[in-house]
């Protein structure tokens, strides 16, 4: 009978141990050091019950009422400790008699508990309740010899122990269980809040960033696409899921690509490649790309990121400094020749004057002069190229130069059956130049579109005004045009379409444009005719 009311003792006790750390668990989250003192109260609560509940024997209580305050001294520490403990006697005192050897044996506890405490501060709660629990067997022990307690009935104190040894296992493994819960809990709302943290970051860097931010699959489709892929390419996501990257791959580049990423899968090495993407307007757009295989759960290339950056402007940059060094070194080139032929060219020229003067009956002397003058014109464009010239800036009316150039070359138009016809959107286009440079590319321009009409027609010159910003100065022909493919080397040295051209017009007046800060643009096909539009800023 006696066992089964400690089993009593010991499934309330369990009971009132554990209800309030799963009440903690739903309401409050707290540490235990941080409710010292209201546990340390609980804990003398549930001793009271303990003792109500305890085994008498020969005018003695007998419970388990000492687990509860040590597992307080293992957690909380002293103060907590001795609240437990005091609730306790209390209730022992209240409850029945012998008062000496309860007061006593509680003095001793309390005391035992107290002092052992201070010795094992580092040591974790459950080997403190073990310790503990040593003390207080020795102070149970102290008090059973001392008043001469049930000496003759040695089973009975070694019941008794054991019970409050197996209610202080039961209390800490419940306590150990419900704070190692905690830690479980608070670490992943921890580690929530830092993965939703870190997600923010990144979706934040990725949908910011101007490079553009692929995820490949093995079949080459692309689970994700940053948005700056709406920005820079003009597609929205919806028209690229589930979409081949390689569709919007230059035809030139697919090889490449496809063998690059297919090498990724393959050797898990990283790769930086260069390639052209089509905007949606239909225009190819360079991108540098770094990509980067990305090794899954099972040690396989599963994916593979790819970071590409738009390179077009870094490739015009790269090749207007081409072009900047071309015409340095044709321009040291020119100058050299064309100090090298003036001298003898100028003698040759005069001597034939004089000959064919002397001598009218000689044949062929104007056609020999006209090569020596068209030697002399190329040279002439040589220096022009080779020597930098002062630009000498003057206010003056853009329609009125147009309009003098035009009359210049009115006469060559009549005998090539040319009409000019104009177009001026304003009455004055004022502009502030270097006029006779301007001349000089507007006659280039007009020339060659006369030579390229050998049939005759018409030419198209507009003048307007873009955006109070830009003046806007239209050349259209309706000559034998340009294949689109060529347009892009119009205007290198010594490029020309023209059987007896040199390419150095063209040249001259893209850099005198560029001197403007002006642009020039082109518009042609074969056997369609040529639109020129030159842009020059109004200040």
């Amino acid at each position: 009978m006696i066992v089964f009311d400690y089993f009593v003792n010991l499934s309330i006790f369990s009971l009132m141990v554990s209800t309030p750390l799963v009440i903690r668990s739903f309401i409050i989250r707290p540490t235990l050091k941080q409710m010292r003192l209201w546990v340390g109260v609980y804990a003398g609560l549930v001793s009271v019950i303990l003792v109500i509940l305890s085994v008498k024997q020969q005018g003695y209580s007998y419970d388990i009422r000492y687990a509860p305050v040590i597992l307080v001294y293992a957690y909380l520490g002293p103060v907590p400790g001795i609240i437990a403990g005091s609730f306790s006697l209390i209730t022992r005192l209240l409850s029945g008699g012998n008062w000496l050897p309860a007061i006593v044996g509680w003095v001793i506890n309390i005391a035992i508990l107290t002092v052992v405490y201070r010795y094992i501060p580092r040591l974790t709660p459950i080997k403190k309740s073990a310790v503990l629990s040593c003390g207080y067997i020795v102070g149970y022990l102290c008090t059973v010899f001392t008043f001469q307690i049930l000496i003759a009935w040695p089973l009975f104190h070694l019941q008794y122990l054991l019970f409050v040894l197996l209610g202080v296992v039961i209390g800490g493994l419940l306590i150990e269980s419900n704070e190692r819960l905690r830690r479980i809990i608070a670490e992943k709302s921890y580690m929530e809040k830092t993965l939703e943290v870190s997600e923010s970051q990144y979706r934040l860097i990725a949908e910011n960033t101007s490079d553009l931010i692929a995820l490949m699959d093995k079949d080459y489709s692309v689970s994700y696409f940053s948005p700056s892929h709406e920005h820079i390419l003009g597609y929205i996501r919806s028209e690229l899921e589930g979409v081949e990257l390689c569709s919007f791959v230059h035809e030139d580049d697919v090889v490449m690509f496809r063998s690059a990423i297919k090498k990724m899968f393959a050797d898990s090495e990283s790769h930086a490649m260069e390639f052209r993407l089509r905007h949606k307007d239909g225009r190819w757009v360079e991108f540098e790309s770094r990509c980067r295989p990305v090794v899954g759960a099972a040690g396989s290339i599963d994916h593979v990121v790819i970071i590409s950056r738009d390179i077009t402007e870094r490739k015009k940059a790269e090749e207007f400094l081409l072009q900047s060094e071309k015409l340095s070194v044709v321009g040291k080139l020119a100058a050299g020749v064309a100090h090298e032929i003036r001298n003898p060219l100028t003698t040759m020229k005069g001597f034939l004057q004089l000959y064919s003067r002397e001598n009218p009956s000689m044949r062929n002397s104007d056609l020999l002069l006209s090569e020596l003058e068209r030697i002399e014109m190329i040279t002439n464009e040589f220096l022009s190229l080779a020597k930098p010239q002062s630009i000498q800036l003057t206010d003056t009316d853009l329609k009125e130069l147009l309009e003098n150039t035009v009359e210049l070359l009115s006469p060559q138009a009549l005998l090539n059956n040319i009409e000019f016809i104009h177009g001026f959107a304003g009455a004055k286009f004022p502009i502030t130049c270097e006029k006779n440079q301007l001349k000089q590319v507007f006659l280039n321009i007009l020339k060659n579109a006369i030579e390229s009409m050998p049939g005759g027609g018409e030419i198209h010159i507009s003048l307007r005004v873009e955006a109070t910003e830009a003046y806007i100065i239209s050349i259209k022909d309706h000559g034998c045009g340009i294949p689109e493919e060529l347009l892009p080397q119009l205007g290198q040295p010594f490029y020309s379409l023209k059987e007896k051209g040199t390419g150095l017009g063209l040249m001259v007046s893209h850099r005198i444009i560029k001197q403007h800060h002006g642009s020039i643009a082109y518009q042609s096909k074969g056997n369609e005719g040529t639109l020129i539009e030159i842009k020059l800023p109004i200040r």
